[in-house]
């Protein structure tokens, strides 16, 4: 003190000057670098915009995509690296969120698409993730974009419904459920709806908050099970899914695993792909009890023989094992899009062991098993029989799951080993010789699980 107030005067209004000067300065480039940040967050909100605008729109019939234009002021590639860049930080940045929310530590969100086919046991299957309270699950949602593209002018072409589907799973696997307003048949009303398909088979559609007081005289095509809720609030819904740690959705509808390729490598997405079969010859006699009315003409030869079985059916079904075993095929090669993304599960090897399986699907998907999903698998695979109806999750699956080759008759059988056969090898299914060996208990249908069906 005494140094400084020897000075001059004029000295120490400099000095004076100069610490004032300084601290404008710093509040000078504080508000010059929030401008800055806040610029910068403005351009990339606008080449996320711009990005999203880019021609989305459905496919249509002919299964054609728009190409998006270049960009005017840089290349498309970098503008989509930036977008994908925003993205991560802002999973990031939820995560963060849900740990300072008093969540722990959640880990990474991870998403989860069963695939399968029909009568391959995937209800069952999907009640092991239906079960865990953390993943915001979704039982066949593309049901209603079926009903939509296979009804559009002129039918929609395989390829153009498979990138139609893709394209709506990532949006749910986003949360965006506001992309089956489009499908859905009547159209919502305020994001309202009582039709969406199975809705109780989910159990977060039909817990709170989701679950908003039911509503007099208002028909619930599609409702809860064990609670009466009013029509689904896709809002809800949508704010739902976002809350939860995990998504994951079953479906029988996509079976091309290479259209799935940019879901796999979409930043936003942490993508698993469990792929669920089952012997082929229980899945027809499945089906023929299920649909019975679409299989008429092969239950009049397989019982009477008097009505021809048509080629077109038979390439039908030789067709649908093709299309599996393709994409089986392609999982077990561990392209590099898709190692430690892809995992192979047969449906029989459930049923024999479901906690054990259940177990190997959960450290493949990275989530802890909870004992509410092992709680549910010991109640609901012990049953004393088969459950009330073709799409009952409740069965005593060591028992029934190879019912059906002692009711199957013989040269039905043969004809689902000649056009299934390479399928079958790949999975592991024996073929029969006898109508005596197919009905032989003794006579194991399976050979051994490969290890390297998970990769």
């Amino acid at each position: 003190m005494e140094i400084r107030r020897a000075l001059p005067q004029d000295i120490r209004e400099l000095l004076h000057f100069l610490k004032v000067r300084s601290k404008y300065a710093v509040l000078l480039v504080f508000v010059i670098s929030l401008v800055i940040i806040e610029k910068e967050n403005n351009f990339i909100s606008r080449v996320s915009d711009k990005l999203k605008q880019s021609p989305q729109a459905l496919v249509e019939a002919n299964g054609t995509e728009v190409s998006p234009a270049p960009a005017e002021n840089g290349s498309l590639a970098s503008l989509q690296e930036l977008d994908a860049a925003f993205s991560q930080l802002r999973s990031h940045l939820h995560n963060i969120t849900l740990q300072l929310a008093g969540h722990g530590d959640p880990g990474p969100r991870r998403h989860i698409l069963l695939m399968a086919t029909t009568r391959t046991g995937s209800s069952f299957v999907g009640e092991f993730f239906n079960q865990q309270g953390s993943i915001f699950y979704l039982f066949e949602p593309l049901w209603h974009v079926e009903k939509t593209v296979t009804f559009l002018p002129g039918g929609a072409s395989a390829v153009g419904s498979a990138l139609v589907y893709r394209d709506v799973l990532k949006q749910l696997l986003l949360c965006d459920l506001y992309i089956l307003e489009n499908f859905i048949s009547p159209a919502p009303e305020g994001h309202l709806t009582p039709f969406l398909f199975r809705r109780g088979s989910s159990r977060s559609l039909c817990e709170e908050p989701v679950c908003t007081p039911s509503t007099k005289k208002v028909f619930e095509k599609y409702y809860c099970k064990n609670r009466r809720c009013g029509p689904l609030n896709i809002t809800l819904a949508a704010e739902a899914c976002g809350h939860k740690q995990h998504v994951a959705l079953k479906t029988v509808r996509v079976r091309q695993l290479e259209f799935l390729q940019p879901l796999v490598e979409d930043p936003r997405l942490d993508l698993r792909i469990i792929q669920l079969v089952r012997d082929p010859r229980a899945v027809l006699a499945s089906r023929m009890v299920a649909f019975s009315g679409k299989y008429e003409t092969w239950k009049k030869w397989a019982s009477e023989g008097e009505a021809p079985l048509q080629e077109e059916e038979v390439q039908r079904l030789r067709g649908n094992c093709e299309s599996i075993r393709v994409s089986a095929e392609l999982g077990l090669r561990r392209p590099g899009w898709l190692r430690g993304r892809y995992m192979l599960v047969r449906y029989e090897d459930v049923a024999r062991a479901p906690l054990q399986k259940a177990e190997d699907m959960y450290r493949f998907a990275g989530i802890p098993l909870t004992p509410q999903v092992e709680e549910w698998i010991s109640k609901n695979t012990q049953a004393p029989r088969d459950g009330n109806g073709v799409y009952s999750t409740c069965k005593n699956s060591s028992e029934q799951f190879e019912k059906w080759r002692f009711s199957m008759p013989f040269k039905l059988a043969q004809v689902v080993q000649d056009a299934c056969a390479p399928a079958m090898q790949l999975f592991g299914y024996k073929l029969v010789s006898s109508p005596a060996e197919l009905a032989n208990r003794s006579f194991s249908l399976l050979e051994e699980a490969q290890p390297s069906w998970v990769t």
